[in-house]
């Protein structure tokens, strides 16, 4: 697999609906080589790809009449939510929804045609592709909330490990990445199976949520300092940091000198794979002139080990040239 690698953040997310099989599909056809799927649960313990485990935003469950009374407002992370969440659907219920563009300025035209993906179904599709294509896709999925979900008696880990078993993924040469910007389930997760884990790094001022509950008062600043990455090396094989721990920016969105993140990870063996990379003029920085080929080259030339796009095809155009 050539470096650095190109993972397809939610799939072609800036082309269909995120999270579902087209998506991935798309993403391989433009090179990507890993699709990632975001992991939340249903009711009944099934892993499903939604980037929350609000599916409001991204299925059309707002306009289904039978699940109406489903509306409710939980606590997440701290913070008062409103919508319809996986784990109060079972599998069946949640397959009969579709998904929908979440960003207004993308393309809507996909909208009510797909299916909310399995994890199961998302490592056949990788593996078909591989076969396919002979080239080695793989999988890069993320944990997410994962304190809310063992609070709530639907512990992520278990499931996931069981099921990466069954389909083989279980060295450290896998084609896989296991993320998180939870620490103690990916300490957990490293005793349960043996590969590769991503400590995901925030903003600078955010914490990792499971600190939060501890009343440690670390963010994901603190946790780029040289001895803080040799501690996340110590379970962890890689950082996916946000952009902007790696080349930070003023109040005014002008781009200011890179950091050392990428060195010192290196130092004490850790990979840096860096997100999110995409094409929208309004996420992109001023000194980039809207040409997102530059923020790429950029990132590469300062040594990344992957990025995280929603266009891996400008992803993949970059690293060829």
């Amino acid at each position: 697999m050539r470096s650095p690698i190109i993972i397809a953040h939610r799939g072609a997310s800036g082309y269909r609906p995120e999270h579902t099989l087209e998506s991935y599909t798309l993403a391989i056809e433009l090179g990507a080589d890993f699709i990632e799927p975001d992991l939340v649960i249903s009711r009944d313990g099934h892993l499903i790809a939604r980037h929350e485990n609000n599916i409001t935003e991204t299925t059309d469950v707002a306009e289904r009449a039978e699940f109406a009374t489903r509306k409710t407002s939980k606590i997440i992370e701290g913070k008062t939510v409103t919508g319809w969440f996986s784990e109060d659907f079972t599998l069946a219920e949640l397959k009969t929804l579709r998904a929908k563009e979440r960003l207004p300025f993308r393309n809507q035209t996909y909208n009510g045609q797909f299916q909310i993906p399995t994890f199961q179904e998302i490592l056949q599709l990788a593996q078909q592709k591989t076969q396919e294509t002979g080239r080695e896709i793989g999988i890069y999925p993320e944990t997410k909330h994962p304190s809310y979900f063992q609070s709530i008696g639907l512990s992520l880990e278990e499931p996931l490990v069981e099921i990466l078993e069954d389909f083989g993924y279980t060295s450290p040469n896998s084609p896989l990445f296991i993320q998180s910007f939870e620490i103690a389930n990916l300490k957990k997760l490293n005793h349960l199976i043996d590969v590769p884990l991503v400590q995901l790094l925030g903003e600078k001022n955010q914490q990792p949520y499971d600190f939060v509950l501890q009343g440690d008062k670390r963010t994901y600043q603190d946790l780029t300092t040289p001895a803080a990455l040799s501690q996340i090396a110590d379970y962890a094989d890689a950082i996916g940091p946000s952009k902007r721990l790696i080349i930070p920016q003023a109040q005014d969105s002008q781009l200011l000198p890179p950091t050392p993140l990428i060195q010192e990870a290196h130092r004490v063996g850790l990979k840096v794979h860096a997100w999110t990379f995409r094409t929208e003029a309004c996420f992109l920085a001023p000194e980039y002139q809207n040409q997102p080929e530059r923020e790429y080259q950029q990132f590469f030339q300062l040594g990344v080990d992957g990025v995280f796009s929603d266009f891996p095809d400008v992803a993949f155009k970059v690293r060829q040239s």
